[in-house]
This record gives structure tokens, sequence and C-alpha cells, in this order.
């Protein structure tokens, strides 16, 4: 008997109508790249809600663990210019 292969896993972002980046709708299997863009069309912008469709195979994202926060983020704390909270911010810029 022959072991039958699955499709890729493929991980599906939209862009809306009114907004300007791509938001992750759902995964589905498919083929090959146009193949996963056509299913993710049928299924996930059914309303057309969307303008734009990206694919991507799930066995090529990377993603770090919610369990790694600490030792991730640590380095960023020594880094206190990029959070300007120290700067006088002279009259005429009003709000910021």
């Amino acid at each position: 008997m022959t072991k039958s292969k699955e499709w890729p896993l493929w991980e599906v972002f939209i862009r809306g109508q009114h907004g300007m980046s791509h938001r992750h709708v759902g995964s589905l299997h498919a083929v090959d790249a146009e193949h996963a863009i056509k299913n993710a069309r049928d299924v996930y912008t059914r309303r057309n809600e969307g303008v734009s469709i990206w694919v991507v195979e799930a066995e090529n994202i990377s993603a770090s663990s919610p369990s790694d926060k600490g030792p991730l983020y640590e380095p960023a704390r020594d880094k206190v210019y990029r959070h300007p909270t120290f700067y006088d911010l002279p009259e005429e810029a009003g709000n910021m």
C-alpha cells in the first residue's frame, strides 16, 4: 500500500479594502502558491472584502516562542534612546 502525500500547508494573509496591512486569516492546503491564492480567494474573500492576498508555505515561517520573551527582548532595555521620553519638546511642537 502506498502512503498518500498531503499537500503543503499555506498560511493566508488578506489586506482589506480600507487597510494598508495584511492580516492572518487562516490556513489551507494547496499544491503550489498559485493554487493556494485561488483557494484563499474562494475561502477567505467570498464577500469581496480583500484587495490583496499573500500566501506563505507554513514550513517557511520561523517564529519565536512566548517562553523566549525575556531573553529575546531583554537587549532592547539597554537602548533607552529608542524611547524618547526624556527629550524636551519646544512649545511650538504642540501635542505629539
